[in-house]
Order: C-alpha cells, then structure tokens, then sequence
C-alpha cells in the first residue's frame, strides 16, 4: 500500500506521457487525472447524476453517457454554470486519485495530472516532477503530433501555466529537450530518488 505520492506535469508536448510510461516500466502504478475525470462522470456515477440533474437530459447522448460537446456548449459561454461544473468534477477527481494512490502497491504512486499547477494541487502529493521543455520545441512537437496548426497550439499554451510557473512549482525537473536514452538516465535517477523517499516515509509513519 503506497503512501508517498508523486505529481507529474508538464504543458502539452513536452513529454508526460512517455515519461510516465518509463516510471510505468519500473513498476510503478500510475493515477491519471485524465481517466478519472471520464471515469467520475460514467454512466451510472454519482457524478453524471448530478450533471444530469443540473443541466437535463440534452447532455446525455444516445446511449446515456456523457455527451462532452453538448455540455461544453451549455457551460463554454456562461462563466457561473463553468463554475459549477468545477466545484462538481474537481473534488471527485482530487479524492479519486488520492485514494488510488494510497491503495497503489508499488513503493510510491505517480499522480499524472496535466493541469497540477494551474488547478493549485501540489498539497496532494509529497513532490512535484515536471517534463520541462523550451516552448518552442513544445509548438514544434505537437504540431507534428497533433497536426494542428501553430496559431491552436500556441493558443492552448496560453491557457496553460507558462514554462516558468511551472519550473517555479516543480521540486524535481526532467529535461526531456534530448533523447530517448538521455530521458531515461534520468527518469532512473528520480526512480532511485523516490524509492528511497519512500522507506524514510513509511518509516517516519511506523509502517
């Protein structure tokens, strides 16, 4: 049962995925603030229940699952009916993975959370690892991901926390401006790091 729970974030292209997947490799049990979000509003969850409650049937497609087009249209231009969108959703997700991760097996857990820093969530985890990345080279990568155009990607970096914002909230920093072989060095770095985080922190709590 893992008590040490790491946050990794990064903005979009910089890598979080496949850093994750390296942490994965090594047997850690990663919590992906993504999968919950669609996870707390499946059919049949307290969560849909509410949405559906609030908003009415037009948000649920034909079969009865969340229609995310038809909710964004009712909440893209009223600011108030956002916010309750939020206060809905975020609590769910926050708790969710929390006690994922406690129930994780493996030394530590790593909390995948793209927006760690923008939503103000590093009470939820012991340290903060951020995937850094110039931004240019963040445009350059997910248009070729992507196919989207520059004047998109740049205009969702904008809604992001910006490069230094996210340094500034980072405990621990993954430059991933190289290659493969040098991202995984240092993945195993933090890898060893955290296991040893991890038997001070169960022994500082008798476990």
């Amino acid at each position: 049962m893992s008590a040490l729970l790491i946050g990794l974030t990064g903005g979009i292209g910089s890598g979080k995925t496949t850093v994750a997947n390296l942490f994965a490799d090594r047997g850690i049990e990663l919590i992906d603030a993504d999968l919950i979000a669609r996870e707390v509003v499946a059919p049949g969850s307290d969560g849909l229940a509410a949405i559906v409650d609030h908003f009415g049937s037009g948000v649920l497609d034909e079969e009865g699952q969340l229609d995310r087009a038809a909710l964004r249209q009712r909440v893209f231009h009223d600011d108030q009916e956002l916010a309750w969108l939020n206060a809905l959703i975020h609590p769910l997700v926050r708790t969710t993975m929390v006690e994922r991760g406690r129930q994780a097996r493996s030394a530590y857990a790593l909390l995948v959370i793209p927006l760690l820093i923008e939503n103000g969530l590093q009470s939820l985890v012991e340290r903060v690892v951020v995937v850094d990345l110039p931004e240019t080279e963040q445009i350059r990568r997910t248009m070729a991901r992507d196919d989207n155009s520059r004047s998109l990607v740049e205009n969702i970096m904008a809604n992001q926390a910006s490069r230094q914002q996210r340094l500034d909230g980072a405990d621990d920093r993954i430059d991933n401006s190289g290659d493969l072989a040098d991202l995984t060095q240092q993945v195993d770095t933090l890898h060893q790091q955290y296991l040893t985080l991890a038997r001070n922190h169960d022994s500082d709590n008798g476990i």
